[in-house]
């Protein structure tokens, strides 16, 4: 099996741009809204205790003082998971969708994705499966829907961005 570097070079620029997009409207969320994202070092915080075996962040957990790094961690692995993500599309549908940008597919896939926070990070975090711990949880799955589809638009914009390389 042989590997085209520029494709694989291409998809984890976009997933990183497309990461940058969703920061960015978190920002503008926060600013202008009052809505706040996801807190990357609690993320860090998590991945940091998973070897000792802890799968969810429990109360007394987002109380504790700083781990060291952990807010470097997390936004490593916020990044990371956008540029795996874009791979995985790349998986999925091939290299058309950065070679022949159309929208359905990265907004499809950026929409898809939402199954993750969901699933996995809410969970984690201690907010239970979609969020039904949370004091919000039909908003908190909103935020998530509008992230992860923002998510698709920027994989979209950065295949044609990616056009100009």
């Amino acid at each position: 099996m042989e590997f085209d570097w520029f494709i694989i070079q291409q998809a984890a620029l976009a997933g990183v741009i497309a990461t940058v997009v969703i920061d960015l409207l978190g920002w503008i969320r926060r600013r202008w809204f009052g809505i706040s994202g996801p807190d990357w070092g609690l993320v860090g915080r998590w991945l940091w205790r998973l070897p000792q075996g802890d799968l969810v962040l429990e109360p007394q957990d987002r109380v504790r003082s700083a781990m060291l790094w952990e807010q470097s961690l997390g936004w490593v692995f916020h990044y990371g998971v956008g540029i795996v993500l874009a791979q995985g599309l790349t998986g999925i549908v091939g290299s058309s969708w950065l070679t022949s940008p159309e929208p359905i597919a990265p907004i499809l896939f950026g929409l898809s994705t939402v199954v993750l926070p969901l699933c996995l990070m809410q969970p984690a975090m201690g907010a239970g499966f979609a969020a039904r711990k949370a004091p919000n949880p039909a908003l908190m799955r909103l935020n998530s829907l509008i992230t992860h589809g923002v998510f698709g638009v920027g994989l979209y914009g950065a295949s044609l961005g990616v056009q100009l390389l």
